[in-house]
């Protein structure tokens, strides 16, 4: 592991999401781009400076002599305005990528609103996690002199005023190279023959109403660089798209936009093109900074991509919900023994996990992981979370067919053959498999909404078998799931900890928010799991059960199910003390990590986190809900 290149230190909170519904890069409060990873989500880094320090690889452009003033997001978009200030002018930066246009684009534009003012950059390009430097040379492209960067499979094209190596080390071509760039665009007479550039920097000067735009374009190396876009036209497009997606949400306050932005960053979240849905577009953010508990969240959990479809119809976002569906159509498809927990962003079944040792982790959490896992983990309550969701979708009026019906038939399939099978839990425990409460309620509602399907819309289906093994499920998680000496359902069937998981039971119809049972598991929940500063862990770490080592923070979304569950059984004032809480916690922007530390008072964990928005979107929904009923209620 490289030391000498420091380690990120800059907050989470003070980065911004872009997004292209392809990949989704961080930006800082500062205007450094410190993370980005092209063409898609899970694509090798050009960007990693997230996960060690400016070496490995960031773009950044700052006013000389400046400060930040001010940032925010266009309204209803993912268009990000930064405002500079210096003692002689003021300028804005605006940053985006811009969907729609078949190419990978990062834009940015420097605009002097007042005076005079002087911007640099600092662009130091880093393919493949920062394990390779780019050969980089000046060409021309329609006229125009532009930088091309390029390294194995991976080219960058940069357009705009023209930066310079910074030290560069001149180097020969290697042999075969100038038969390689055959296509590439003709080289400009006075330029130097390229280098390995370390980092390419550049100073300009800008007064009122003047502006500069950069556009970094990746593209094949071994292809000819496409066309880099018009910026002003891309913006305009850029803007015209998200308003126009989230238009169907109407806004009065600050609660309604802080909704907007959370089911915003669940559509930033999601391919375009194959309607997969990332977890987060980070890998190796620590759920304990300085530990080990480092995880690849770039890929689509079958788990969380159906919780956020069920969310997204809530809010009648139903073309992402159906896009969706067909993804998992294509994902799943074959034997219903070979279902995957998760699956690349296009369905990819292969995720294998590596170590990234030559990055020192961000605020020095090592190791930095690629890949998961937890792909080959059996976990039993996914099925049950996708069943719901496609019954959520046929509720929302989108017509079922026989490929659809055929998949569920097939998932409840693999049900049955793994019926008895110990899994790893939602939480991907690393220990010994077991026998989840969660999971086995998850299961039964599994065969419930199979059940369902048939008798609503008349489906075929072996629903005598179906609702056999539903009934055994229900008797088996009664007994051995649930300790009436605490009153409380546990863990596991073979420990009586209890798991913040439990508390969606409820979502399934397996039991009642209100039911004493129900209530009792809450109380254990407040004692065992509830931080002093009200936020909820997942389960005791010291009990040894996941099979790591180190602590973690309370997660977000596990608090967010609190807060639904105190709305729906009637403690709406303690619902909406705890959610005010929480929306604390959101940053300047109305993003989530995936924790929060209270001790430092930072968000932890991936970010933007889709598990976190979702939950923020239910429990505000949930609290919603309950304030309309409690007005409504008959003296």
């Amino acid at each position: 592991m490289r030391t000498d290149a420091g380690m990120s230190s800059t907050p989470l909170e003070d980065y911004a999401l872009l997004s292209d519904l392809h990949t989704g890069p961080l930006v800082s409060r500062e205007g450094s781009v410190d993370w980005l990873c092209f063409p898609r989500f899970d694509s090798p880094s050009v960007f990693a400076a997230l996960l060690g320090g400016p070496e490995d690889g960031r773009w950044k452009i700052s006013a000389v002599d400046g400060k930040v003033l001010s940032r925010r997001y266009l309204p209803r978009t993912f268009v990000l305005e930064t405002t500079w200030v210096t003692p002689t002018g003021t300028v804005v930066v605006t940053d985006f990528l811009p969907p729609g246009n078949n190419q990978a684009d990062l834009i940015r534009r420097v605009a002097c609103v007042a005076g005079r003012v002087e911007v640099e950059h600092d662009l130091r390009i880093r393919f493949d996690y920062a394990r390779a430097k780019p050969w980089t040379r000046r060409v021309d492209v329609h006229g125009r002199q532009a930088l091309l960067s390029v390294a194995g499979p991976d080219g960058l094209l940069l357009a705009g005023p023209l930066l310079h190596p910074h030290e560069a080390q001149q180097v020969e071509p290697q042999e075969g190279m100038a038969a390689r760039h055959e296509a590439s665009p003709k080289g400009h007479p006075d330029d130097y023959q390229g280098a390995v550039a370390d980092r390419l920097t550049g100073v300009f000067a800008l007064t009122t109403g003047k502006s500069l735009d950069w556009v970094l374009t990746w593209h094949q190396s071994h292809r000819y660089p496409p066309t880099p876009e018009d910026p002003a036209e891309a913006l305009e497009r850029t803007i015209r798209y998200w308003r126009q997606w989230s238009a169907r949400v109407t806004t009065h306050n600050d609660h309604d936009r802080a909704v907007l932005r959370s089911l915003m960053v669940l559509r930033a979240l999601t391919n375009s093109d194959t309607g997969g849905i990332v977890a987060a577009p980070t890998t190796s953010l620590p759920e304990e900074f300085g530990g080990v508990r480092n995880w690849d969240y770039r890929y689509t959990w079958l788990r969380d991509a159906a919780l956020t479809i069920e969310t997204l119809l809530a809010h009648d976002f139903t073309d992402g919900a159906l896009h969706w569906r067909d993804w998992l159509l294509r994902a799943v498809a074959g034997d219903p023994e070979d279902l995957q927990i998760m699956y690349g962003v296009a369905g990819e079944r292969q995720l294998p996990e590596a170590e990234l040792n030559h990055l020192a982790g961000y605020k020095g959490s090592a190791p930095v992981r690629i890949g998961n896992g937890a792909v080959d983990q059996y976990q039993d309550d996914v099925v049950g979370e996708v069943m719901l969701a496609l019954a959520a979708l046929r509720e929302a009026g989108v017509a079922e067919n026989e490929y659809s019906w055929g998949l569920q038939k097939n998932l409840l399939r693999f049900c049955e053959h793994n019926y008895d099978r110990p899994g790893h839990g939602i939480w991907e425990m690393r220990g010994e498999p077991a026998y989840f409460v969660h999971g086995r309620v998850m299961m039964w509602a599994a065969f419930d909404q199979g059940i369902r399907a048939v008798h609503q819309n008349g489906w075929d289906g072996p629903v005598q078998r179906w609702h056999q093994l539903r009934e055994r499920l229900r008797a088996e998680i009664l007994e051995h799931g649930y300790s009436a000496e605490l009153n409380s359902f546990t863990q596991t069937y073979s420990n009586t900890e209890v798991d913040a998981s439990l508390l969606q039971l409820p979502h399934t119809g397996f039991i009642a928010y209100d039911d004493p049972r129900m209530l009792g598991t809450v109380a254990r929940i407040e004692q065992e799991l509830q931080h002093e500063s009200g936020l909820v862990h997942r389960y005791r770490t010291e009990a040894g059960l996941d099979g790591l080592e180190g602590e973690e923070y309370p997660f977000l979304i596990c608090t967010f199910w609190l807060v639904e569950q105190y709305a729906r059984s009637g403690r709406v004032d303690d619902a909406q003390a705890l959610l005010d809480q929480l929306t604390g916690y959101a940053t300047d922007l109305g993003l989530y990590a995936e924790e929060y530390d209270p001790a430092t008072g930072r968000l932890a964990g991936n970010f933007p986190q889709a598990f976190s928005h979702l939950g923020f979107i239910r429990a505000a929904d949930a609290l919603a809900q309950a304030r309309t009923r409690s007005r409504t209620r008959p003296e």
